[in-house]
Order: structure tokens, then sequence, then C-alpha cells
């Protein structure tokens, strides 16, 4: 597939998910990271969104819960360049009923280029990251010329 690039502005929108069991590891990253993750937009799926803002005060745009659809809106986000990075807590030891979804979300993010942090070493290096505050160009697919060729 050809490919273009974007720019991702230093004034990141970040998304924010963790399953039930990582839910107070994220939670206790991101008060450690309040400072650094207040100059950026944040979403999240609907529990762990909500849940972050509450216990942080941060404004986050909670999303529907993982299950209930939350990883395909956070997809689709990402499909259209509106999510720039994304800190994901996953829970590799138990299977979560919505598997599929998860694997939808993590595969969208590849496709499309966008950092993912999925354990707290990772979203440290990310968040301390010279990168985190300034532009950035990353190549993603170009859609338009996959269109072109297919239609």
């Amino acid at each position: 597939m050809k490919k273009t690039t974007r720019i991702i502005p230093g004034h990141k929108n970040i998304a924010l998910v963790a399953h039930d069991h990582y839910k107070p590891e994220l939670l206790r990253w991101v008060k450690e990271n309040k400072e650094a993750l207040q100059g950026h937009f944040l979403f999240g799926t609907g529990t762990t969104g909500n849940m972050l803002s509450r216990e942080t005060g941060l404004a986050i745009k909670s999303l529907l819960s993982g299950p209930m659809g939350g990883d395909q809106q956070l997809g689709a986000l990402i499909s259209e360049g509106k999510i720039d990075m994304m800190i994901f807590f996953w829970d590799p030891l138990n299977a979560v009923p919505h598997d599929p979804d998860v694997k939808a979300l993590l595969r969208i993010a590849t496709v499309w280029n966008v950092p993912v942090a999925m354990n707290r070493s990772s979203a440290k290096l990310m968040i301390t990251s010279p990168n985190m505050t300034k532009e950035l160009e990353i190549e993603i697919p170009d859609y338009e010329a996959y269109l072109a060729e297919r239609l």
C-alpha cells in the first residue's frame, strides 16, 4: 500500500484504556503523570475514562465501555486521524469477553501507525519523550491512492 504522512500535533489526542484488572495500575500511572497529561486532550473507554476523570480531576472524554462498543468507537477515531497515541494497559493473563474487539483495536492502531504503550515502561518512555510536546510526522496509509486503485 502506498503511504502518505500526517502530523501528530504537539497538543496530542491521547486514548487511555485498561482492562478491569489493570485499571488500578493505569490510575496510578495517570496520577504519576497528571502534570504531563494536562497539556493534551484525553479520551477513554467508558468505565476507565470515567474512573480516571473522577479520581484525578482530569478532563477526559469518555466513550462507551469497551464491551459495549467503546473499543470500536476508539478504533473509528484512530481511523479518522483523531487519536494520536494510545496508552492501553491490557490484561495478558485473563481473556475478556470482547477479545475480538481488543484485537481489532490493536490492529487498527497498527494499520494507522499510532504509537501504543501497553505497559508502564512503554508508557513512561512515551510520556517522557521530547516528542510528547512537539509535532511529529508519521507515515500512514494513503487511503486516497488506495481508493483510486480500487475504483
